[in-house]
């Protein structure tokens, strides 16, 4: 090879290596100026300057980098923006992180809080998990990273809590809005007072609790719990309390945001859509805000009355005025006249609770079982409840007792925990009253499901009896004389069969009595020449409609059979479907799907109701009769002509689509016929 070639070659090789080893870090000799971006090893995450939304101040931050909708995971100098583009992020001389601009040896914009200096033998490193550290170079040991300081976003993996031994808090808090990543009202933290749970605040005020951890989940998150694609860590030791939203599946993109509106959210990216999930948001609902209904109370949104406070067990409303005006923050007091101290008193269970605020006036002993809790909790007049600490794990260990009022507590449909409130022994006599009451009810149900089993054996008899009878009403009515049973005699012998096979339902009288309220005024859909239409509910929910044979009718057993072996015999989407028939006492009926948009003559004769059909809707309905009158007359395994087809017995279902109904006056034809002479008039 040419020499100089050669050396072309090596020194490309040399710069190549150079960028793709440092495309992911910032060190000494190379810092990274307003417009450059370094990006994680697997291209995951970058980190660069920004301005956020319509803004022009610069920042540093990281984003997703393969995510084309910028979204910022974490900023350095969120309290101190450069106003304009010579800003400079670089390892310093002492081996720190810092932000300059303009002239670096200005005082740094932002600087990463190292408690010891390297001497310039450090880099920063953005890596795949989203975390920007600072290690020195000889030892690998991480002086410094931003999963430490986070600013509104937890990402997977990232420890959100303290760090007991450094008096490190890992929190979040909000943007002060999308134009401005400073910090705001909102902030969300893993509070350490009485029994750890996570906290949300606005300035210094409460404003939603997670609850205690339970071994599986938080008490007041039953949504934010272990999946197939999250895996929730809470470590609580000697040394560290933290939470750690981990991730199973690895190709999931996830984060959690508190965002400038005081929501907190959890998303994961939708790469088939290519837009953020909402997963889960708290505060979601009433009974989510911190002490909506006040101290000792219970909130739940499940209540009939539509107020959804109510006091815990021996306690009455602070404020009976505005409780009874649907106002239930002043919470309840004990009530008068009652004692809880030595004299019979006892504890009463409510299940799938919110467990009260643990921050005040609440202590654990992880040394004692429920049982133990309880005695304990008995034996000190001022304990008012307790429960296990660790509800949801097979230790069976942990007890948690609370002293003073009962803050922020809910019962959930699904979820939560036991918590045994103490209650004098007059409320204890009231909870035995119910369970008496309860147990009664239970031997009246056996009694009652022994009465089912004797009802069901018999109508189990009935129906057998009833299937003979059905039998026998098909043999009657096949053998009963028809108009068209002279017309077979000129049809094919599997024309003969197919006709005179019956395959439909036979209704009871009693079923369609109760099914029209005994074909009451107030159920009748319309009248016809075979008699009056009611609308019907049979008793597992389905709509149907009755055609009753009048009387006076013109029409009578012959047509009704004519449509019952015609109409049984049709399957097809614009053919009303026949759903059976009443043959009983001196009833004769025809039982059909209901349509419930009536018929087409309810729309198109009518001068308000016809403006309902533009053209599209019209067109779509003489298409779908065309489609019905070509299986009639061609495709149907019986060649049918209608004789009488009309507005009004083209009906509409649901959506509009029309359905041939009436076929009381059809005729049958046979399979190479085209043209059919009668001699009665039929029809309108």
């Amino acid at each position: 090879m040419n020499p100089a070639k050669l050396l072309l070659n090596t020194l490309l090789f040399f710069q190549f290596s150079q960028i793709s080893t440092s495309i992911d870090t910032i060190s000494l000799s190379q810092p990274i100026k307003d417009g450059d971006v370094i990006v994680s090893s697997r291209k995951i995450y970058a980190l660069g300057f920004f301005s956020p939304g319509n803004s022009v101040k610069r920042y540093v931050g990281i984003w997703y980098n393969q995510i084309s909708q910028l979204t910022l995971l974490w900023v350095a100098n969120r309290n101190n923006p450069i106003n304009d583009t010579s800003g400079v992020l670089s390892v310093n001389i002492q081996g720190n992180l810092v932000l300059h601009e303009r002239n670096q040896s200005t005082v740094p914009v932002w600087q990463a809080n190292i408690s010891e200096a390297s001497a310039g033998n450090t880099v920063a490193q953005l890596l795949d998990t989203g975390n920007l550290v600072l290690v020195r170079n000889d030892t690998g040991e991480t002086l410094w990273q931003s999963f430490d300081h986070p600013t509104d976003t937890v990402l997977p993996n990232m420890r959100f809590g303290w760090d007991k031994r450094t008096g490190l808090n890992r929190y979040v808090t909000a943007w002060k809005s999308p134009d401005d990543p400073g910090s705001g009202n909102f902030s969300f933290t893993l509070d350490l007072a009485g029994f750890p749970q996570p906290l949300l605040y606005k300035d210094d005020v409460k404003l939603w609790r997670a609850g205690p951890w339970t071994g599986q989940r938080f008490s007041g998150t039953p949504e934010m719990t272990r999946t197939f694609i999250f895996n929730i860590t809470y470590i609580d030791n000697q040394d560290e309390v933290y939470l750690c939203d981990g991730l199973n599946d690895l190709s999931t993109i996830a984060r959690m945001i508190l965002n400038e509106t005081g929501f907190l959210q959890r998303f994961t990216w939708n790469n088939r859509d290519r837009r953020w999930i909402g997963y889960w948001t708290a505060p979601a609902e009433r009974c989510d805000y911190y002490g909506h209904c006040g101290p000792n109370s219970n909130c739940n949104l499940n209540l009939t009355d539509g107020f959804e406070c109510t006091c815990l067990p021996g306690f009455e409303p602070k404020y009976p005025k505005e409780w009874f005006l649907r106002d239930g923050s002043g919470g309840c007091k004990r009530k008068q006249g009652t004692s809880t101290c030595q004299k019979g008193e006892g504890f009463i269970k409510l299940e799938r609770m919110k467990l009260p605020d643990t921050s005040v006036a609440a202590n654990v002993d992880m040394n004692l079982g429920l049982k133990a809790c309880e005695e304990k909790c008995l034996s000190n007049c001022s304990c008012v409840a307790y429960a296990s600490a660790s509800a949801e794990t097979n230790r069976g260990i942990g007890c948690l007792m609370y002293h003073g009022d009962l803050n922020d507590t809910r019962k959930y449909t699904n979820a939560g925990q036991d918590l045994f409130v103490r209650a004098n022994a007059a409320e204890l006599g009231k909870i035995k009253r119910r369970l008496a009451l309860i147990i009664v009810a239970i031997v009246l149900g056996v009694i009652l499901l022994g009465l089912c089993f004797f009802f069901l054996r018999r109508r189990l008899a009935t129906r057998i009896g009833e299937r003979k009878r059905q039998r026998r009403r098909e043999l009657l009515f096949l053998n009963s004389s028809t108009r068209f049973s002279e017309r077979e005699a000129s049809i094919s012998t599997k024309g003969n069969k197919e006709i005179r096979k019956v395959d439909v339902t036979f209704f009871e009288l009693s079923t369609l009595l109760a099914a029209t309220d005994n074909f009451s005024t107030s159920n009748k859909l319309g009248q016809g020449g075979f008699g009056p239409v009611y609308k019907g509910k049979l008793s597992n929910g389905q709509e149907i409609a009755v055609k009753r044979l009048s009387t006076t009718s013109g029409q009578g057993i012959e047509e009704l059979k004519n449509e019952v072996l015609l109409i049984a015999k049709l399957q097809h989407r614009n053919l009303v479907k026949l759903l059976g028939c009443c043959l009983e006492e001196d009833e004769n009926m025809l039982i059909y799907e209901f349509m419930p948009n009536k018929s087409l003559d309810y729309f198109i004769f009518d001068e308000s109701r016809k403006q309902l059909l533009d053209w599209k809707k019209r067109f779509d309905i003489i298409l779908g009769i065309a489609r019905g009158v070509l299986y009639l007359h061609q495709d149907s395994r019986l060649r049918i002509i209608h004789r009488d087809l009309k507005a009004s017995n083209i009906l509409l279902d649901e959506k509009m689509n029309p359905r041939i109904s009436d076929f009381g006056t059809a005729r049958v034809f046979g399979g190479e016929e085209i043209l059919a002479i009668t001699k009665r008039v039929v029809g309108t």
